[in-house]
């Protein structure tokens, strides 16, 4: 729903009754995941999409129906095998909807343009709702902010809010968008639910430190990747726009400051990754003395096994605990075994991308479970089955 966020707070401002269908969870070849949101209003109206036009025509009409009757419910669409042959394709998709009224007098309406008006504010928050559980608390909704305060009611009582607040944090924290189970199931406390949590956060950032030919295959990676990409040198003639067109940003300052000023203006979080590319002590050891110290995602640094050795007791000189120097990933990357400046740049992306997620960086060959660590089953037990073709 946060996708079309901007568009639904002028509904609600201007008091329009409409119904909300997000995409709960994907099984098979489906064109868009979880969040993804297709909004009606009571004339009709449509905003965003679902599946690229081919579950719309259905879904609005249950938009329609959600606004009249004030009643909603998960839906199923996708394909029968049947179907999927029938058309010449060998694979299909299913996908499980919410359908959600958000008319004036629901309950639910002001959890959801809290949400709304956060997020167009930058502010970092996440929506909750139950997606399977008793019917009664069937789409009832929490929203919750970065400092862990929430409104909204589950409908289970004080502790089920409480335990879904925490959790949804968790996933604001992360800044991601999936379901999370909830309750006897979960380890919590209350019924089993199982909650869609849709987090509206910035993009995580990438802090590369040192403007060198490294730096800017990274940069372009992690602009792909979707990070917020900064490149800091304290070298002027080294760190211009034009040798980093894809970073958000580029900054001459001596590094240990910039990332001192980025901290201080509350701009990273546990999701930021910091490479520190300058191989060089006068920059590296004050870096990575206040790098080490603060809750950040990833903190790696470049440079040869005696580059290593001798940074680390640069850095026990300076007083970085054991614990702290642990968490350095150092030499940085993964050992794919290329060596070019783009090869080293994926390198170094698959691990912070690991460590993000807690990969088990092992080839997927030797691993079992799910492919995908995000990857969602389509809720249990939907309210109605509609076989409809989903690309």
């Amino acid at each position: 729903m946060l996708d079309i966020a901007e568009e639904l707070r002028a509904w609600c401002a201007a008091g329009r009754d409409f119904a909300v269908a997000t995409v709960v969870a994907v099984s098979g070849s489906a064109p868009r995941g979880p969040g993804a949101s297709l909004a009606v209003d009571a004339a009709g109206t449509a905003l965003g999409s679902l599946s690229g036009g081919c579950v719309e025509s259905a879904v609005h009409e249950l938009c329609l129906e959600a606004i009249a009757s004030g009643q909603g419910g998960v839906h199923r669409f996708g394909y029968s095998d049947d179907d999927a042959f029938a058309v010449g394709l060998t694979c299909g998709g299913v996908l499980d909807v919410l359908v959600t009224p958000v008319r004036r007098q629901d309950p639910v309406r002001p959890v959801i343009g809290a949400v709304l008006d956060a997020a167009r504010g930058g502010a970092r928050c996440a929506l909750g709702r139950v997606v399977c559980g008793p019917p009664q608390q069937l789409g009832r909704a929490i929203a919750v902010h970065a400092d862990g305060s929430y409104e909204g009611r589950l409908g289970g009582g004080a502790a089920l809010d409480r335990a879904a607040a925490e959790r949804v944090r968790g996933w604001l924290a992360a800044g991601r968008t999936g379901t999370a189970e909830l309750g006897t199931a979960g380890g919590l406390c209350g019924q089993p639910l199982t909650l869609l949590v849709e987090s509206a956060a910035e993009p995580p950032r990438l802090l590369v430190y040192g403007a060198i030919d490294f730096a800017a295959a990274l940069t372009r990676i992690g602009a792909f990747l979707g990070y917020r990409v900064t490149v800091c040198d304290a070298r002027p003639v080294f760190v211009t726009a034009a040798r980093f067109p894809e970073a958000a940003e580029v900054v001459v300052d001596w590094p240990h400051r910039h990332l001192a000023a980025e901290w201080e203006g509350g701009r990273l979080d546990s999701r930021t990754a910091v490479c520190v590319l300058t191989h060089d002590a006068k920059f590296d050891v004050p870096l990575l003395t206040l790098a080490l110290g603060l809750p950040l995602g990833y903190v790696g640094a470049m440079g040869s096994r005696r580059t290593h050795t001798e940074r680390a007791r640069r850095l026990r000189a300076e007083g970085v605990p054991a614990s702290a120097l642990a968490r350095l990933r150092s030499p940085i990357g993964l050992d794919l075994g290329g060596g070019t400046p783009e090869e080293t740049a994926l390198a170094i992306a698959a691990e912070f991308t690991a460590v993000r997620y807690g990969g088990t960086i092992l080839p997927l060959a030797r691993t079992h479970g799910p492919v995908h660590g995000q990857a969602q089953a389509p809720v249990a037990a939907p309210v109605h089955d509609r076989r409809t073709k989903v690309p």
